[in-house]
């Protein structure tokens, strides 16, 4: 048979019925329907909410002893596709913000509006090149993480004291999304490496980077998805295209894409309710979530650590 395959599980026999005829279906890599979409919908929730979505994905299966290989070279092409369905989802949550931008670049509208929209993609864009940078010259080095459910649930709690440091050290002031300059959006972009580690999270970097700039909460978050969705856009063109080539076996793609379109309706709910609670919360909005990654990621440790001794 050909190829490494995404799809058996000891759980029950392998889904060679849901996958087209003649598909490899060995390998060791391997998760069910069921497990890709319970996957999505974890990562779709935990993509946007400031604990670390790639931390759950590489802590979860291991605590629980899935059995999910993840140094296969299937499983963070898999990953991204997932981040596509959320960067869809961003896409249509905020899809009058970039309309807004789309119209700037084209000098439509009012003078001080087509001013506002390019001042704001320009922000965007530079808080984004930091990370790409960063992705670009440390990919193997963050790919040998992946398959360390130790480093990430480690990286979990220090993801839990960046939240509170956020909280501790914000600057003065809550200032508005329109206030925000370049040397800030800079600083914001360079948090946001911190995520290319599993057990750091992305949104929860840039929304402590934010408020370090005297940021408000609200247009923290705002600014954190805005510029989220390049980047997870731009991994998803370097990654996904390994799912159609590389002996990854028939059906891979396509229960990756059910699996995408799951994860990214969770995140659109998580996204509608995150705005909503950073207007309503602004003084301690992010001390919830960091006691939350104290506690997966101690007691991912103890499991991990305490699991051959048991």
């Amino acid at each position: 048979m050909r190829g490494k395959t995404l799809i058996r599980s000891r759980w029950h026999p392998t889904l060679a019925e849901a996958l087209p005829s003649g598909s490899a279906i060995t390998g060791d890599f391997f998760v069910t329907a069921l497990q890709a979409i319970l996957i999505a919908i974890i990562q779709g929730a935990t993509e946007l909410f400031p604990v670390s979505s790639l931390g759950h994905a590489v802590v979860l299966p291991a605590v629980a002893g899935s059995g999910l290989d993840q140094r296969s070279p299937v499983f963070l092409p898999f990953l991204v596709m997932l981040h596509f369905g959320t960067a869809v989802a961003l896409l249509g949550y905020f899809w009058r913000d970039w309309w807004s931008l789309a119209m700037g670049v084209l000098g439509r509208g009012a003078r001080r509006q087509v001013t506002g929209s390019r001042r704001l993609l320009l922000l965007i864009a530079v808080a984004t090149l930091p990370a790409v940078a960063a992705g670009a010259t440390l990919e193997h080095f963050v790919r040998g993480l992946f398959g360390s459910p130790m480093v990430a649930a480690a990286f979990l709690v220090v993801n839990g004291f960046l939240l509170l440091l956020g909280e501790r050290l914000r600057g003065t002031g809550n200032r508005p999304l329109a206030e925000l300059r370049v040397r800030d959006a800079l600083a914001i972009g360079c948090w946001q490496c911190t995520a290319l580690i599993p057990g750091i999270s992305r949104s929860g970097a840039t929304i402590a980077g934010g408020l370090l700039r005297g940021i408000s909460h609200e247009a923290s978050a705002r600014f954190s998805f805005l510029i989220a969705t390049p980047v997870i856009l731009g991994a998803t063109v370097l990654e996904v295209p390994k799912l159609l080539h590389q002996g990854v076996p028939e059906g891979t793609f396509m229960l990756a894409s059910a699996a995408a379109v799951a994860g990214g309706l969770t995140a659109l709910a998580s996204t509608a309710f995150l705005m909503h609670y950073f207007r309503r919360e602004d003084s301690w909005a992010l001390k919830p979530f960091a006691f939350y990654c104290f506690a997966l990621g101690l007691g991912s440790l103890a499991v991990l650590v305490l699991r051959p001794y048991i």
